[in-house]
């Protein structure tokens, strides 16, 4: 309490005091004495008042110019905004036509069983029905990197515990191998053309990013299909990854799942080579060796 008592008393050093104490008796320190620099002090004040003085005007006459030029940005860019979200409508307007005109090429032959099983493993149509759903996710180490907010934000992509694209891919290509009749992938339907790769730290699925948790969903037999995936050589790559990496993976069997039809289907037909423009072009070959 002594030393509280003291600080208060006695807020200014000793030594400060001093020196303070010294200065005013030699008469120094204090306001100017002369009348010279009296005026020099008077000066300096005047000046330092006209420099924010003038200064404030110029703001003040500046402001509503930068208040214009600031709305008119804000006004261009909700104008672009605008136009931006109306060629991205028409863009899926034009992608849902072009694919409703690709499932309708796909059941040109009557709705028949072939052209409906066409549908379905190509991805044109929806399809639901018994499956499993598997579930990815990053190492929870993985997820408190960088600052806390997004977990790709770390260094050393393969040794932080995050799902690569070619785990995904595994992943995927296992429940095929396992019988599945059907993949999605976060929502996106997987074809025979789907394309699972990586773009930076970012998993792409079809050129679109997908965020973790990765949500596999496979049409199948349910049981089936979970027991062979999961003693198929994927499903044990998926077991180590969760006892050497900390990858979290859950896979469940579900009554009901449904998947949506692929976004944009490409179709190709092909015919039967008869072999009729083979021997065409042999008998135009020897009627010119003969000529």
């Amino acid at each position: 309490m002594s030393l509280i008592t003291n600080v208060m008393d006695h807020s200014l050093d000793d030594g400060y005091a001093e020196a303070a104490a010294r200065k005013k008796s030699q008469g120094e320190g204090g306001l100017p004495k002369t009348l010279r620099a009296k005026l020099g002090l008077a000066g300096g004040l005047v000046l330092a008042a006209l420099v924010v003085t003038v200064g404030a005007a110029q703001a003040r006459v500046a402001a509503p110019v930068v208040a214009k030029e600031r709305q008119e940005l804000i006004d261009r860019v909700d104008k672009e905004t605008a136009d931006a979200d109306k060629l991205q409508g028409s863009v899926d307007k034009l992608r849902d036509d072009v694919s409703a005109r690709q499932r309708a090429a796909l059941r040109s032959s009557g709705g028949s069983a072939e052209a409906d099983l066409v549908g379905m493993l190509s991805g044109a149509t929806e399809v639901h029905g018994p499956g499993v759903k598997l579930v990815v996710n990053d190492a929870k180490e993985a997820s408190s990197g960088g600052d806390g907010s997004n977990p790709r934000e770390t260094a050393g992509f393969s040794d932080t515990g995050r799902v690569r694209d070619r785990d995904l891919q595994r992943v995927v290509n296992g429940l095929w191998q396992a019988g599945a009749e059907a993949v999605s992938v976060n929502g996106q339907r997987l074809t025979a053309l789907s394309a699972i790769r990586a773009a930076g730290d970012a998993i792409l699925v079809d050129n679109r990013p997908l965020v973790p948790p990765y949500t596999v969903l496979a049409v199948g037999d349910g049981p089936r299909l979970s027991s062979d995936f999961q003693n198929g050589a994927d499903g044990l790559y998926l077991h180590a990854l969760e006892q050497n990496y900390g990858i979290r993976a859950t896979i469940s069997t579900q009554r009901d799942v449904r998947l949506p039809a692929a976004p944009s289907v490409i179709v190709r037909t092909a015919k039967p080579d008869t072999g009729d423009s083979g021997k065409t072009e042999n008998t135009d070959k020897t009627k010119k060796g003969t000529s």
